[in-house]
């Protein structure tokens, strides 16, 4: 099985000073990483966190 490579796209609401790129066409993980600082690594986690987050910060 080939690995899939993450689809990085950006939130139409986010700023340009303040923006993150999420790939989520994994099934078994969302990646979330820094545009500003892309080699500074990518942050992993479950796709039921990343929806009880999403969830959490629209009730914000």
């Amino acid at each position: 099985m080939q690995p899939v490579l993450p689809n990085w796209r950006t939130s139409t609401y986010t700023g340009t000073e303040n923006c993150v790129e999420v790939a989520d066409n994994e099934p078994t993980k969302v990646m979330v990483r820094d545009t500003k600082t892309r080699s500074r690594g990518t942050m992993a986690v479950q796709p039921t966190t990343w929806v009880a987050f999403m969830e959490f910060a629209k009730e914000r």
